[in-house]
């Protein structure tokens, strides 16, 4: 793929670098912050093949790449002229409800690490799979040191999010990991381990907490830091404030934290976690429902990240999560979804992205089924939060948890394998998960799209990305013979003509309509792989002014072959002393080395292969 051609024209739909305030990237969406949403153009951004879609939530313009989204978003930052460790000016008064900034904190914070998060999970649950299977023994070297591997960045979250949430809030990240340091030094752990009582700091009592795997305490207390940091360095010279500021931060800010923040903070977490378990306990199936039918539109408007540090925040209070079971059936009923339409569907493109998106959705990764697959043809989305909704109460009802963070995917079963080995929490998962796979693939495949195309004269053929199928049957003719020297000479673009024989024009591939006339007697019509084509019934028909016409679709309205668009009365046109000769024409044929017709024979029926084009 070319990259820096996609960052180029990112940069431009986006409103040009000069709009961007800030950019991060997650699994699969490049996230920015812009001075001016509507200098951003989402439509051609969709309309651009290396972008699966457009999403505008949380007060971000997520733009949703797929599985290669940090090579593009490298490439972004290259085009732009700005340093990977993201663009962090503010803007001056912005305004945003609270819910939106929440989201854009949570992200900011958690989305660079996340791949990483869900890597250690998933190696924690492979330990556990190993020592229950009695491939692995717990006190063997081989064991801790990888068990060291996957709980470090668990261990040290402090240090970790010190440092993410020093650059959300615009201070020192270096300074903000010193202070997350602090919070697992080993003589704090230490104190912790021993202290009997209560110690004193400058004559302040003072209880030692264990802060390692911990989370609100160290984003508050990076809160404060860069709070602080700010107006150091409006007070103290340039001279002097690169050392002093940093200073007076860690003098004030971790004794703060240890005396106040951390406690209150604790508290905090430990009212969330509970008053999360007493919310759950109360109909755990029904959570489970709930969960799993609205989480994938919960991801699509950005609204997950919300529910991302209950869940780690469950897992540093409780030792074990029950939110992440809930979510595995949600996704993989989006994988059954898209795998119902690999099975499916006769069109080859949409097979080869359902497939790629089934590998993906199993590792996690459900942005191509969603957005390329399943939410498009809308159906297949919908059983697959039916069906995610029912594995939901299921593994709800089995009262499963989850040992270890990671991304809801295949390996989640792995992560809820309890210490003393299978139980029937795990079997409940592994059933709710599987049943909402197979009943989502059961009903997409039945049900979820049409099984034949549209009635018509003939069969509709597969349309490859650069093939125009024909829109009606009749006698083709070369643009030449068109009795209108407009089209003839090939003013309006390349094609070739038809002469109908029926009263309907069916649309020639996948896309979507671009114009529709006033009049209908003439529609334009876009590809999704960027062919424009205009369909042009008659020889002057325009003087109809829509009489003998009748339209079937809007402009904006998505389309695939076979899909009825127009009907006009042929008889009644000729009558009226009209020629019926209609033009396809690819409009933008200057955007391509050939526009050719397929077959040279006299006749061609509709849905049959009519013109190709050669980039």
């Amino acid at each position: 793929m070319d990259y820096q051609g996609l960052a180029q024209a990112i940069l431009k739909h986006v409103g040009g670098k000069e709009n961007i305030v800030s950019l991060v990237h997650c699994a699969t969406r490049l996230r920015f912050k812009l001075n001016d949403s509507s200098l951003a153009e989402p439509q051609a951004l969709k309309s651009n093949p290396g972008v699966i879609t457009v999403v505008e939530s949380g007060g971000q313009f997520q733009v949703v790449i797929g599985n290669h989204v940090h090579d593009v978003y490298t490439a972004v930052c290259v085009a732009a002229g700005i340093s990977e460790e993201a663009v962090t000016k503010e803007i001056q008064g912005e305004k945003s409800n609270l819910l939106n900034r929440l989201i854009d904190i949570v992200s900011a914070i958690f989305t660079p690490f996340l791949g990483v998060m869900a890597a250690s999970g998933i190696l924690k649950g492979m330990l556990a799979l190993s020592v229950v299977c009695g491939w692995l023994n717990a006190e063997s070297a081989t064991y801790k040191i990888w068990f060291a591997a996957s709980d470090s960045l668990f261990y040290f979250f402090p240090l970790v999010l010190g440092y993410t949430a020093g650059k959300k809030f615009g201070g020192s990240p270096f300074l903000t990991m010193a202070i997350g340091g602090a919070l697992t030094h080993p003589l704090i752990m230490q104190a912790f381990e021993s202290a009997s009582q209560s110690e004193r700091f400058l004559d302040l009592p003072v209880t030692f907490i264990n802060y390692s795997s911990s989370v609100i305490p160290i984003i508050f207390a990076a809160w404060v830091s860069c709070w602080l940091e700010k107006r150091c360095n409006k007070v103290f010279p340039a001279a002097m404030k690169n050392f002093f500021t940093p200073l007076v931060c860690l003098g004030a800010v971790v004794p703060l934290t240890f005396l106040i923040i951390g406690p209150a903070a604790t508290w905090l977490s430990q009212m969330l976690a509970h008053g999360y378990q007493a919310i759950y306990a109360f109909a755990p199936w029904l959570a489970g429902t709930v969960m799993g039918a609205i989480w994938q539109v919960c991801v699509i408007f950005g609204l997950h990240w919300g529910l991302v540090p209950i869940m780690i925040n469950n897992l540093s209070v409780l030792g074990q999560d029950t939110l992440m079971p809930l979510l595995l059936p949600a996704v993989m009923g989006q994988v059954g979804a898209a795998l119902g339409v690999f099975l499916s569907t006769r069109d080859t493109k949409l097979k080869v992205l359902s497939g790629s998106a089934v590998t993906a959705g199993i590792f996690g990764i459900t942005e191509p089924a969603v957005y390329g697959v399943t939410l498009p043809n809308r159906r297949p989305f919908i059983f697959g939060c039916i069906a995610g909704g029912i594995g939901g109460a299921i593994v709800g009802f089995s009262q499963s948890h989850l040992y270890s963070f990671g991304l809801a995917s295949i390996f989640s079963l792995a992560q809820m394998l309890p210490p003393g080995g299978m139980d029937s929490t795990v079997w409940g998962a592994i059933i709710g998960t599987l049943l909402s796979l197979l009943l989502a693939c059961a009903l997409t495949w039945a049900f979820g799209l049409p099984r034949s195309a549209p009635a018509s004269s003939s069969p509709t053929a597969i349309a490859g990305d650069e093939d125009i199928l024909s829109p009606m049957s009749g006698t083709v003719l070369s643009m030449d013979q068109v009795p209108d020297a407009t089209f003839a000479e090939g003013l309006l673009g390349k094609g070739a003509a038809i002469i109908p024989l029926t009263n309907e024009v069916r649309a020639p591939f996948y896309g979507e309509v671009a114009s529709l006339f006033q009049t209908r007697h003439a529609i334009g019509l876009l590809s999704d792989s960027g062919i424009e084509v205009l369909i042009h019934i008659g020889i002057d028909t325009v003087k109809l002014e829509g009489q003998h016409f009748t339209a079937h679709v809007q402009p904006g309205d998505k389309i695939k072959p076979g899909d009825l668009l127009i009907t006009f009365d042929r008889e009644a046109i000729l009558a009226a002393g009209y020629d019926l000769s209609t033009p396809i024409i690819v409009s933008n044929s200057e955007d391509y080395r050939a526009v050719t017709r397929v077959t040279q024979q006299s006749s061609i029926n509709s849905g049959m292969p009519f013109l190709t084009v050669e980039r």
